[in-house]
Order: structure tokens, then sequence, then C-alpha cells
């Protein structure tokens, strides 16, 4: 028997109603892949919580790619209103180490068991980055995607939350139009809106795509 998926949503909107009972403001370090996808998420989630932005994707492909993403980020924590601050956290470009941990992985397709090793790559970084900095929670942007999978990214989140004892805000940021609203804030705010993922695997088969091959 299929097991009953999660409505992350609801658990979002629990979470957020309990701190606000108890009145606190409570901190959150916010994993980001992009200005784009951060938008909306900052902006429903400043209305409650005190956000750091982290930074850390060494899948995205190649260097000039990584900066014009990282200048987007900023760009739009500088103009976009908050109830309350926002603050800006770089990470470590590192793509060897994706490049490493991905290893044997380079024909799956997006989606697949690489992206799982990317998810885990980046989330773990943003629960050690949370735990250093006494945040009390964290969590990413990358389950406002149509293309991602929220089930998977909230287990995982769940997994580090236990493993390094900093709460995971559970979410699903495509609901209540998350993903609408994010191209909406992109084009008030004029945001540059890549069309991949980020790595160069997934640059390749968009390519494919655009060409009509088969991609395997």
């Amino acid at each position: 028997m299929q097991a009953q998926k999660q409505n992350y949503q609801k658990k979002l909107e629990e979470t957020i109603a309990r701190e606000q009972a108890d009145g606190r403001v409570p901190t959150l370090l916010l994993h980001s892949c992009c200005a784009p996808c951060s938008s909306y998420v900052l902006e429903y989630l400043s209305e409650y919580f005190k956000i750091t932005v982290l930074y850390y994707n060494p899948n995205i492909s190649p260097v000039s790619e990584y900066e014009a993403r990282v200048a987007e980020q900023e760009r739009l924590i500088s103009e976009l209103p908050t109830k309350y601050p926002v603050s800006f956290l770089a990470g470590d470009y590192r793509p060897e180490e994706f490049y490493e941990a991905v290893k044997g992985l380079e024909t799956c397709p997006e989606g697949g068991d690489r992206c799982t090793v990317c998810y885990k790559m980046r989330l773990r970084e943003a629960a050690e980055a949370a735990k250093q900095g006494g945040f009390d929670y964290f969590t990413t942007t990358l389950s406002i995607s149509p293309l991602k999978d929220a089930e998977r990214l909230n287990s995982i989140g769940g997994r580090l939350a236990e493993e390094y004892g900093v709460a995971y805000l559970y979410s699903d940021f495509k609901k209540k139009n998350g993903y609408m609203r994010s191209t909406e804030l992109s084009a008030q705010y004029g945001l540059y809106r890549q069309d991949y993922c980020g790595c160069v695997f997934s640059k390749e088969e968009q390519a494919k795509r655009r060409a009509g091959q088969e991609v395997r």
C-alpha cells in the first residue's frame, strides 16, 4: 500500500502559527538556488522569520553563470521590501566537489539519482551553516520548482535535521501559486531567469531538447 503524501504546505503553516502563538520571530537559514526561485519564498517567509540566505551551489556551471546568479541574488535581497531583515551568506564555490560526488551518475536523467546527490550536498551545507550560526530552522528554495520533488527534498531535510540538531522547515513552495508568484516577481524586478537548472549535465539536456534530440 502506497504511503499517503505529506501536505508540506500545511506543515509549514502549522509551524508559522505555533511560532506566532509563542510571540517569537525565529531565525531561518534559507538555502537558495537562484534569485527567481527565492523571490516568492523571501516575500512569504520574511513576514514570519529573520532570514539569512545561503548561496551554496557548487553544481552551477560555468563560473560566469555562477557569478551572474550570485549577483542577482544579492541584488534581489537589497531591493525586495521585507518585514524582517534578510541577510546574505556566500557559500564557497567548489565545483570539483560536485563532480566528485556525482561521479558515475553523469548520464542519469535530470531529476534522477544525480540530482538526489546534489540535493544532499547543498542541504548538508545548509544544515552545517545553520548549526554553526545557531539558527532555529533551515530549509531550501528548491521545492518551488515544478520539476523538483518536494517529498524527496523534505525527506533529506528531515534526516539532516536529526543529524545536526537543527529544525528543518518543511515546505513545498510551489503550493499556493508560489511558482507563479515567483515568475511575477522575476518580471517585476527584472531578474535574470536561467533556462537550465545549473549543472553542465542539465545544460546539455536542455540543449538537446531545443534541438529536438532524444534525451537519455
